[in-house]
């Protein structure tokens, strides 16, 4: 779908699978599509509140996040009700997929976790992607998954990380 064929503030429907399995759709508005990079905005789409212990996630938070059909990450910069920024939280995933109004992307377990003002950079759920078995059933993908968890890790480290999404 590229940024030609809809007009910003479009609703499409983000659809994020695990093991071949839905694990969560939502509404989302679209900010931009140049093509490669599609970038929505969404509510949080859970009904309670998710305390990770280094963030909240709760009613009110609002989701700006960057998917791209070449790369294995998205990135989403997470703010409160009142627009403050909490940080960007980042899932290691194959490359989105645009059907029409639905942008599926499968999770490949590995997140991290970068703080609003970059001091904490939190690699998450290792244990998972260890015990999904990715690496026996698909190395090449789980070898991208590790490399693009590593990249997203190291611009966090440098400051960069917002580059991507600018």
């Amino acid at each position: 779908m590229p940024a030609t064929s809809s007009a910003s503030g479009s609703l499409l429907s983000i659809k994020l699978v695990k093991s071949g399995r839905t694990k969560i759709s939502y509404p989302a508005s679209l900010v931009a599509d140049d093509g490669v990079r599609l970038s929505v905005r969404a509510a949080w789409a859970s009904d309670g509140v998710r305390d990770f212990g280094f963030v909240r996630f709760e009613p009110g938070d609002v989701f700006t996040e960057h998917y791209w059909r070449d790369r294995w990450y998205s990135v989403k910069e997470v703010r409160t009700a009142d627009a403050t920024l909490k940080g960007w939280y980042c899932d290691i995933t194959r490359p989105a997929v645009v059907d029409g109004t639905e942008v599926v992307v499968e999770d490949l377990d590995l997140d991290l976790w970068v703080s609003a003002d970059g001091a904490t950079v939190l690699r998450l759920d290792e244990d998972e992607f260890e015990e999904s078995g990715l690496a026996e059933r698909d190395p090449d993908a789980a070898a991208r998954a590790v490399q693009a968890l590593d990249e997203l890790e190291l611009l966090a480290k440098r400051g960069k990380l917002t580059e991507l999404i600018d």
